[in-house]
């Protein structure tokens, strides 16, 4: 015989957006139950920004908003009441020192993610919240309204239900799209999720030659079907695949039609140069090797792993004696380090991806409270709904503000 329990609010997932979903709701003088399978709570979040986690970014509504490339509109209302400086205010009441870094990200100052989710765990425990480390399996509702939840374990009956299971990426650590089943099964669309800030894969066979190469304070640019969209300075990584690296991630969630247009990168190996300061600057070296062959006199002007690429794609003989070189292909090969060209193919798989877009439709969902429109009772927040958003913070400033959002609603159910 399945044991029945009892709450007012059930949360499926102990992510950030459902902790503090629970915590908002407990705080109203709710009783809540987080069901999550993993051994801690907040598994994903604790490896989140390489296990330093950027929790949200210091700045206004607005540039949150910017930042979300579809339905931003929604998460006014939600942003409105639950902005970064909440945020940030939240967890330093909770003892996390937070300290800000470039671009406006925000992280604690002992740069451990682990502070971060055993901050909301400890107060989640003060505030009554239970946990059960099972997987729930099917949302039950009667009259078109929850009335319970049913888990590995038995069923607790409840007066609301929050999907907070995140999306699709990092499956090993729950996210792995039960949510989304959940969610339609109770008559909800779906959708299709896609990978978002998440490595290229390239036709290139020079990728994979420059396996393991990584290129520090270079600009990147992306462009679809030849219009610019994304251009940054930072950090990039060649692999066996393509490109990966912070640049390549969020040039990436700026490719919305994947499949549909054509994509392509340049690389700015010279940012600090103009084209014409570059070409100084290549002439003083050819100077300085005058003697030597062209594959020899690029030691000063690139790394050792990427001088054969540059042989090639500058279309000079290798053997062409530097004093040789003409100026037309001189300028070429300032060119070529200005815009270093990647061709793009793809994404990589789903569950490489830090965030997954698409979801649970926001047309089906009240903004100002999260609730289902079509279902009394449920409530959505985080990535298991259509939100995503590019790197810097706000992915999970979307997964504190519609947590408490949903939270905050539930709480102040009579």
């Amino acid at each position: 015989m399945m044991k029945t329990d009892h709450a007012d609010l059930v949360v499926i997932g102990g992510g950030p957006s459902g902790m503090l979903c629970a915590l908002c709701a407990a705080e109203r003088g709710k009783s809540a139950v987080i069901l999550d399978g993993n051994r801690l709570l907040g598994r994903k979040l604790r490896i989140t920004g390489k296990g330093r986690c950027n929790l949200t970014n210091d700045c206004d509504v607005r540039t949150v908003m910017q930042n979300i490339p579809g339905d931003g509109r929604f998460l006014y209302s939600a942003l409105t009441r639950f902005p970064p400086e909440e945020t940030m205010s939240l967890f330093r009441s909770l003892g996390v020192e937070l300290k800000t870094e470039r671009g406006g990200r925000v992280f604690p100052v002992s740069d451990k993610a682990d502070d971060v989710a055993d901050a909301l765990t400890r107060h989640l425990d003060a505030l009554g919240v239970r946990t059960l480390r099972t997987r729930a399996t099917e949302i039950l509702t009667e009259n078109g309204a929850v009335c319970g939840v049913r888990h590995e374990g038995g069923v607790i009956a409840c007066r609301a239900a929050a999907l907070c299971t995140g999306g699709r990426s990092y499956p090993l650590t729950g996210s792995d799209g039960a949510g989304y089943e959940m969610a339609c099964a109770l008559g909800h669309t779906i959708v299709p999720p896609r990978p978002s800030l998440v490595p290229l894969v390239s036709g290139d066979a020079y990728c994979a030659e420059m396996q393991g190469f990584s290129l520090k304070n270079v600009v990147l640019r992306a462009y679809e079907d030849d219009k610019l969209i994304f251009r940054e300075l930072g950090e990039m990584l060649f692999t066996h695949f393509g490109v990966s690296g912070p640049l390549v991630l969020s040039a990436s969630a700026h490719m919305r039609n994947m499949g549909r247009a054509r994509y392509a990168l340049e690389i700015d190996l010279k940012p600090a140069l103009d084209e014409k300061k570059l070409d100084e600057r290549i002439r003083r070296d050819f100077v300085k090797y005058a003697n030597r062959e062209f594959k020899n006199a690029l030691d000063d002007l690139a790394a050792r792993s990427m001088i054969p690429v540059l042989l090639r794609l500058s279309g000079i003989p290798e053997d062409t004696k530097v004093n040789s070189v003409t100026r037309e292909q001189r300028r070429a090969l300032a060119a070529l380090f200005k815009a270093f060209p990647v061709s793009v193919s793809g994404f990589r798989p789903i569950d490489e991806a830090i965030v997954t877009a698409g979801g649970v439709t926001t047309k089906e969902v009240d903004p100002r409270t999260m609730r289902s429109k079509l279902v009394g009772g449920l409530y959505f927040a985080g990535e298991v709904l259509d939100l995503d958003a590019y790197t810097g913070g706000f992915n999970l400033q979307i997964a504190w503000a519609t947590g408490h959002a949903a939270g905050c609603a539930i709480g102040s159910l009579e």
